[in-house]
């Protein structure tokens, strides 16, 4: 069979990809293991509430693969990953919300808390079709994708690039931001959708919920893994690079680059639409706050500190960031914004190719080191 077809499984044979999957699966196992297999009293239990904790973690390291693809790949700083990956949050959301049924606030078979709340008499056009499951699903990949392909239709064939994109980004997910905080939108204004209370027919405060939804957020960011390792090694990821490193000489060569930058994009979003559907049941609630400008920005800083063009760099530094913003908000929760400017800074100027770089240089100072050494055995 042609190999070109067999382009999904070739990140299978990359060492990196093993090792990436070998660490995933065997920390997932291990979680498993002490949530299940030992008693609330042992020492090495872990309770439902880490396992979610832990679960929030996976799905915001699907969401740095996702960024990661179209920064490190393709050399387009996203600060809009941010809305794509609220707006798989609302559609998730907004599932839940159907849900709940008559076991809300005002009892309301159709109509969520705060519609009732606020006189709506009918369901509005775009909530219809959210209490089935396979309808709320698709739309977690559609509606970001969607968006995802007309602003990238528009910005790449007007050939807007480098920090010109950047900005409009950042102004795409502030004015979603904005939209989602009225009212009259119907998506629950500042406070969000909230109080859920099961999905597919399953209790999301039961611990067997939790640890299901902390293991699908590991398979999908394997999937997702797998998915970008096979599009970066494909010679659409050849292009990728090339149009990265120099736009101009890849379209004198005759590709049309826009078409591979948005593939690209739209493959992006619906990843980073996918990890807002599996946070949003993790955490019980999805607002318009998920929208702002520093959450994009923030999720850059991840796929710094670990290491662009890599995708495993980027997985490092959102597990190393999210779980330094969970120690630092509970013990210190004043210093946590010191504590990030400060890590951008450190960045910036000590680790250029983030946490994964830094390995590299190791292991190929290492090796080298190995060498050398054998080569004087072999002249002794």
């Amino acid at each position: 069979m042609d190999s070109s077809r067999l382009w999904l499984l070739r990140p299978f044979g990359e060492r990196s990809t093993l090792i990436f999957l070998g660490v995933l699966l065997a920390a997932m196992t291990l979680v498993t293991l002490l949530h299940v297999a030992l008693a609330p009293g042992h020492p090495l239990y872990v309770n439902a509430y880490t396992v979610n904790l832990f679960g929030k973690y996976l799905s915001y390291a699907l969401l740095a693969v996702a960024v990661d693809l179209v920064w490190g790949y393709l050399g387009i700083l996203s600060l809009g990953h941010g809305a794509f990956f609220a707006l798989g949050g609302y559609a998730m959301g907004m599932y839940l919300m159907r849900q709940i049924g008559e076991r809300g606030v005002y009892g309301h078979p159709v109509l969520p808390d705060f519609m009732v709340f606020l006189n709506w008499d009918s369901l509005p056009w775009y909530w219809l079709g959210f209490d089935m499951a396979w309808f709320a699903f698709l739309m977690v990949l559609l509606v970001p994708g969607v968006l995802a392909l007309v602003f990238g239709f528009l910005a790449f064939r007007s050939r807007v690039t480098g920090v010109y994109l950047s900005i409009i980004t950042q102004a795409l997910t502030f004015a979603l931001m904005l939209a989602f905080f009225r009212n009259e939108m119907g998506f629950g204004g500042s406070d969000g959708l909230t109080d859920f209370r099961e999905i597919l027919g399953f209790n999301l405060r039961s611990s067997e919920t939790r640890l299901g939804l902390f293991l699908a957020s590991g398979v999908a960011l394997a999937l997702g893994y797998v998915l970008c390792r096979a599009i970066v090694t494909s010679k659409l990821g050849r292009v990728c690079v090339a149009t990265r490193d120099a736009e101009a000489r890849t379209r004198f060569l005759g590709y049309r680059v826009e078409r591979f930058q948005l593939f690209v994009f739209v493959v992006s979003a619906m990843l980073a639409g996918l990890a807002g559907a599996l946070y949003v049941p993790q955490v019980g609630i999805i607002n318009p706050s998920e929208f702002s400008p520093l959450f994009s920005i923030e999720i850059v800083l991840w796929v710094a500190l670990g290491g662009r063009a890599t995708l495993y760099g980027a997985v490092i530094g959102a597990l190393l960031v999210n779980y330094a913003k969970t120690y630092f908000t509970g013990a210190m929760p004043d210093a946590w914004l010191f504590a990030l400017g400060g890590l951008f800074v450190v960045v910036t100027v000590f680790l250029p190719k983030g946490v994964a770089g830094l390995l590299a240089l190791r292991l190929r100072q290492r090796r080298d080191d190995g060498g050398s050494l054998s080569g004087k055995e072999a002249s002794a």
